[in-house]
């Protein structure tokens, strides 16, 4: 069954804030092979995933969007930065579906997430494409 297309500009509530600190960058680095050199450093530009996909929780899991994990493909990921993530952010990120078609039997959605400092003020827009295959 096809996602509604009602979903196409919909903006999910964002989830609690997220602390960045040194141990979670380090961890993220090490689990993806990227560099870290430590404290006082920008963390790997793929790290705001982890704060996006916190995001993304929301639009998967309400059901009534009627998404089902187990067959979505990731398809596309890209970052627009303001400035690096650093530990010591607390970092804000709300999820709206900028888009939703049908191409033989799955949903295209693309996403954007837009990720905040404490202060408001704009870090990085985390965009996504998830493709939710169709029922076989």
């Amino acid at each position: 069954m096809a996602v509604d297309g009602a979903l196409a500009g919909r903006t999910f509530p964002a989830p609690a804030p997220y602390a960045v600190s040194d141990e979670r960058v380090a961890e993220f680095a090490a689990a993806t092979g990227s560099r870290y050199d430590g404290p006082g450093t920008p963390a790997p530009t793929t790290f705001p995933i982890v704060v996006a996909f916190k995001a993304m929780d929301a639009l998967l899991e309400d059901p009534t969007v009627g998404i089902a994990l187990h067959r979505v493909v990731h398809g596309e990921q890209r970052f627009r930065y303001s400035r690096p993530v650093v530990a010591g952010d607390v970092l804000t990120a709300m999820l709206t579906v900028d888009s939703l078609r049908q191409i033989a039997g799955s949903d295209i959605i693309g996403t954007s997430t837009e990720i905040v400092d404490a202060s408001g003020a704009h870090v990085v827009t985390a965009t996504m494409t998830l493709v939710h295959r169709g029922e076989s």
